[in-house]
């Protein structure tokens, strides 16, 4: 009797295909997984200093205030009312940019207490939001005027120079 059995798969043969395919299936995810990992991370650090000059550019803010006042050549020395009203009223009026306000005497005690040397070099380096003397031209005479006018008006006693 001649029986035709048709072949038994071989158990051995389906285990090692299936160990080979899944190795192959992890390893493809991994490296797709890696890919995707390495793009964004290129993505958000670039190392091209002219892409990050450009996201800077087009995150920066739409307008800044500087205030700076004209001083004409062989023109008299400015008042500390005058250079007050031309370069530190923007701020120091409003209280913009966290300055003191002209006229809050509790904001302007503690400054009050460094004295008018203590406040001209503060003024003269810059302090904060306040540009190098207030973003001004003003000589150090006329800062001095500045500071004395918005002290005194502000609970302070100096004396102009």
């Amino acid at each position: 009797m001649s029986s035709s059995h048709a072949p038994q798969p071989n158990s051995e043969l389906n285990v090692k295909n299936i160990t080979i395919y899944g190795t192959v299936i992890l390893l493809i995810s991994a490296l797709t997984v890696a890919g995707v990992i390495a793009i964004a991370s290129s993505v958000a650090h670039s190392s091209n200093p002219q892409e990050d000059a450009s996201a800077v550019a087009r995150i920066a803010p739409v307008a800044k205030l500087e205030v700076a006042a004209v001083k004409v050549a062989g023109a008299a020395e400015r008042t500390g009312e005058q250079l007050y009203t031309a370069a530190c009223v923007a701020c120091h009026g409003s209280g913009a940019a966290g300055a003191p306000k002209i006229g809050d005497a509790a904001a302007w005690k503690p400054r009050l207490a460094l004295g008018l040397d203590g406040l001209l070099k503060s003024a003269i380096k810059g302090k904060g939001a306040m540009p190098p003397k207030g973003g001004s031209d003003a000589s150090d005479t006329e800062l001095a005027r500045a500071i004395v006018h918005l002290a005194n008006a502000s609970g302070g006693k100096f004396k102009a120079p």
